[in-house]
């Protein structure tokens, strides 16, 4: 692929990522600031690695990409159903515009996978950037799957101050006894 169509793919997908999350964009220190950046990482990385999605496809690193990209979808599904099914979404109940809907919980949820993991969306998000990296692993990637997790550890932290504000100190209590990203490490 040329330059010129890559960096069209990657200016249409910047804006449609603009457009998702413009409310976010307007708040500066919410959480969904680091999250579009980890986005922009995500799109990057696609536009980089699109071409070679496919080759060498029984190669190891495209099968650890396989997992890690299904894994993503798992950890996607499973934290999306308990915000849903438990959490009780309600459009306005957090009096932060910036939130998506599913994001408007009324009851901390911490049962299912978020018994194990604090931010499984945001484990979703790295396990999809690390799978795209290894699709084509190189220097350009690897750096940008490096910035994707900084920009995630940063989204997990702000929205852990959010919580603690919206929720007090059952979330604190929560804190202790989950992991932010990986069951018994970090």
């Amino acid at each position: 692929m040329d330059i010129p169509v890559t960096l069209a793919l990657f200016l249409a997908g910047s804006l449609l990522l603009a457009a998702i999350s413009w409310r976010s964009l307007r708040q500066p220190g919410s959480h969904g600031v680091p999250r579009f950046l980890a986005w922009e990482g995500i799109l990057a990385l696609l536009v980089v690695n699109g071409p070679v999605w496919f080759d060498d496809r029984y190669a190891p690193h495209q099968l650890v990409s396989w997992c890690l990209l299904m894994t993503s979808l798992v950890v996607l599904a499973a934290g999306l159903f308990q915000l849903k099914s438990r959490g009780r979404p309600q459009a306005g109940s957090r009096g932060d515009a910036s939130l998506y809907a599913f994001e408007q919980t009324t009851v901390l949820v911490d049962s299912g996978i978020y018994a194990w993991v604090r931010h499984p969306m945001y484990l979703s998000l790295m396990l999809l950037a690390w799978g795209i990296a290894a699709k084509g692993v190189g220097p350009l990637t690897l750096v940008l799957a490096l910035l994707v997790s900084v920009c995630l550890y940063l989204t997990a932290r702000q929205d852990e101050k959010e919580c603690l504000q919206h929720f007090g100190q059952p979330y604190a209590d929560y804190m202790r006894r989950s992991r932010r990203f990986l069951p018994f490490v970090c």
